[in-house]
Order: structure tokens, then C-alpha cells, then sequence
């Protein structure tokens, strides 16, 4: 793991294309989604944050609250040639510090298929099985405690 890893907020517009840019190549253009898709109504109110190594930015991941003391993560994405090396767990571990930060006692997340047991590995336990996104890719609603 290289000492010159980074996790921002983005916030100038380089970085703001850049993380919506890693969320669209990752979590929609493969099941021929439209550019735009990979946005939702409530990005004002989120905590967008985004991994790098070296000089490139490598993945991202957002936190919402929902209610009470819940909070949840969407939109994970680590790029391709990146996944399986750490940085994904490097992303997930600064969300919790962030949610634990602001008082929620539990995270919740709808895991792909394909991810489950990486969010497993994290102490993530699936609650039930939820919806098919495009009608290809299952999803598991999973939760932790904080």
C-alpha cells in the first residue's frame, strides 16, 4: 500500500467531473446507462468522498443519513485495475469514521452480488435480499453497528 494515498471531499470543478466521471465509468456506462444516470436528487444534502493514489483519483464513495441514527452508503466504486488492493476497505473505514463522527450508530448499504463479500470481510451482515438494478445485478440490503 503506497504512503501517498489521499481521501478528499471534492470540491473544485476538476474534481467534482472527475468523481462523477469514476461513478458513471464504474457503476453505470457497463450496463449501457446514459451519462447523468449516476446522479440522484439528494447529492446537495450527501458527503462525497474520493480516493487517490499518487496522482489519480481511483474511487469514490458517498454517505447519506437517513433517519434517526442510520446512515448509508452509496455509490462505491474503486476502479477496475484498483479493486482487491485495499482501497476500497481504505474508503469504507473514512465513511463509518465520518457517520460515527456525526453520531450514527449504524450503516446500512445495498450491496451488488458480486461485492458482498467485501463488505462481509468489513464486519457488514446482509439483512435480506433487495431489487435488480437494470434487471441484471442483484442487490443485498447489508448493515453494520457502529
Amino acid at each position: 500500500m503506497s504512503s501517498s494515498i489521499k481521501i478528499i471531499t471534492p470540491k473544485t470543478k476538476l474534481e467534482i467531473n472527475t468523481y462523477y466521471k469514476i461513478r458513471f465509468k464504474e457503476l453505470r456506462e457497463p450496463w449501457g446507462q446514459v451519462p447523468g444516470s449516476e446522479r440522484d436528487s439528494i447529492e446537495h444534502e450527501c458527503i462525497h468522498r474520493m480516493i487517490g493514489v499518487e496522482n489519480l483519483f481511483i474511487g469514490v464513495g458517498r454517505l447519506e443519513y437517513n433517519k434517526n441514527s442510520q446512515a448509508q452508503i452509496r455509490y462505491m466504486a474503486i476502479k477496475k485495475e484498483y479493486q482487491r488492493q485495499g482501497f476500497g476497505k481504505i474508503l469504507i473505514s473514512d465513511l463509518e469514521q465520518i457517520a460515527k463522527e456525526k453520531g450514527n450508530s449504524e450503516i446500512i448499504l445495498h450491496a451488488r452480488e458480486i461485492a458482498i463479500n467485501f463488505y462481509k470481510s468489513l464486519d457488514y451482515k446482509i439483512e435480506k435480499e433487495t431489487h435488480l438494478l437494470f434487471g441484471d445485478i442483484q442487490h443485498f440490503l447489508m448493515k453494520k453497528y457502529l
